[in-house]
């Protein structure tokens, strides 16, 4: 469908609306039927209150034009219970003693816009289309917030495995307490998606859900991300600009990687646990917000305080709820379960129909080691849904170094413990991806840290196999 096709059926849903008129005036109620009617609209009169709410108990209206003054019942006492029952019906007062006085009282109450009589027939057309649109726009909002809010239901949380029924529990329980919760997992296991199941899950599920990825933020920068900053507080700083923690404020922060964040953003985000407040930077006038804070990391947190890395009271304060999520290989029984669920996905974004996986395909994703996780996993489902040319997945779509790394698995389970060379070289592989992983990919750092050149850890690289979908 084309772009002006879209535009035309949006229009044509606009246009066939219902709308109600109420008015006492028997000449008011047929000028407006005749405008509205004229432009495609479906209308239905009432001449007072009592009626028209009758009338709106029995059908679906996507508009209410009333009159001010009427008889039995006027239109402000209409609009009140209009507002108590059907809040998100958008409603348009008509009055002839127009003025701001009784304009912004009907709009206090909940009226969308007021029309003065008598009326211009381009202007009550503009205002009622504006309405409408109003509403396309709050149902279209509506509607997402279902969607994000169905797709983070612990039922597409996919697991069967003992682990997972135990991740279950802790979500559930969780989502409805407003302790703040730390998720543990290896790089690609799901923690985003365990953090925004709490959230769409908990009594803030309507307000924001706002993540902040702490690792991949420089320390020069994470403070006034997370804080935001005043006009003048730093050079560049030419306006006031809100920080994360006041984005979400009713709702959720994400804080991902929270083991990579310095100390001097430590001490900050303490405060903010302790005193429910924050600062923006260069500024000295502290303010309240109200967030729920879950934080998630692959680090042992414990072991970060026992070396000086991570403050032990704000340790406590984080870890109220720990959640831990088991890697992929813990969990080798919901493969299948995830492969299916990354094929269903896949084929349709991609329109193709493959029905499944032979059993070479499945049995070589069952041997796998899956260091990138859930993640890994996903992209070689994908990588399948590409290449796949049958209608079921076969070995053919599998990477070669994947399908090498297989062979090689099984190769070692063979052998056993006799072949030590390739065992110490297994070590070795997953080391190197572990520490790709904390490092973002850096691999000048990752090589410092493991304490040897770049070319080096190059080489390595090269003879493991390693590629960007195994530490992303």
């Amino acid at each position: 469908m084309t772009v002006a096709e879209k535009e035309a059926v949006e229009k044509m849903s606009i246009a066939t609306a219902k709308i109600l008129i109420v008015d006492d005036s028997e000449g008011t109620r047929t000028l407006c039927s005749k405008i509205l009617e004229k432009e495609g609209y479906r209308v239905t009169q009432a001449e007072n209150g009592e009626q028209a709410l009758k009338l709106i108990n029995e059908n679906n209206y996507d508009l209410i034009v009333t009159d001010l003054m009427m008889p039995v019942m006027d239109g402000m006492e209409l609009l009140e219970h209009i507002k108590v029952a059907h809040p998100d019906l958008h409603v348009i007062i008509m009055t002839a003693y127009a003025s701001v006085a009784t304009a912004v009282e009907a709009i206090k109450k909940g009226a969308y816009d007021y029309v003065p009589k008598p009326f211009n027939p381009g202007e009550l057309q503009i205002t009622i289309e504006k309405a409408l649109e109003r509403r396309k726009l709050v149902e279209e909002n509506i509607h997402l917030k279902a969607q994000l809010k169905d797709k983070y239901q612990f039922d597409n949380i996919i697991g069967s495995s003992g682990p997972m029924q135990d991740i279950y529990k802790m979500v559930d329980k969780a989502a409805h307490s407003n302790s703040n919760v730390v998720v543990y997992g290896e790089s690609g296991t799901g923690k985003e998606l365990i953090a925004r199941a709490v959230h769409y899950n908990s009594t803030r599920a309507e307000k924001p859900f706002v993540a902040v990825a702490c690792g991949a933020i420089p320390e020069t920068l994470l403070e006034s991300e997370l804080f935001g900053y005043v006009k003048g507080a730093f050079t560049g700083a030419n306006t006031d600009k809100k920080g994360q923690f006041e984005v979400a404020n009713g709702g959720t922060v994400f804080l991902d990687e929270i083991g990579d964040v310095p100390a001097s953003i430590q001490v900050k985000l303490l405060r903010v646990l302790q005193e429910r407040e924050i600062t923006r930077v260069g500024d000295t006038k502290p303010f309240k917000v109200d967030i729920r804070l879950i934080s998630a990391t692959n680090k042992d947190l414990m072991q970060e305080v026992e070396a000086g890395n991570f403050r032990q009271d704000l340790f406590y304060r984080l870890h109220v709820v720990p959640i831990n999520l088991p890697p992929l290989r813990d969990r080798r029984s919901d493969i299948p379960l995830l492969a299916e669920h990354f094929l269903t996905k896949y084929c349709r974004e991609n329109n193709k129909e493959i029905k499944g996986f032979s059993p070479e395909v499945m049995d070589q994703l069952m041997a796998y080691s899956w260091p990138g996780n859930v993640r890994e996993l996903e992209n070689i489902v994908q990588r399948i849904v590409t290449f796949e040319e049958n209608d079921i997945g076969t070995t053919e779509s599998l990477p070669t170094n994947f399908r090498q790394q297989v062979e090689h698995h099984e190769r070692l389970f063979r052998e056993g413990v006799e072949d030590l060379e390739a065992m110490v070289d297994e070590v070795e592989r997953h080391h190197i991806i572990r520490m790709l992983r904390r490092t973002g990919g850096k691999r000048t750092e990752t090589a410092r840290r493991l304490g040897i050149d770049r070319r080096t850890l190059y080489g390595k690289i090269k003879k493991y196999g390693i590629t960007p979908d195994m530490y992303k």
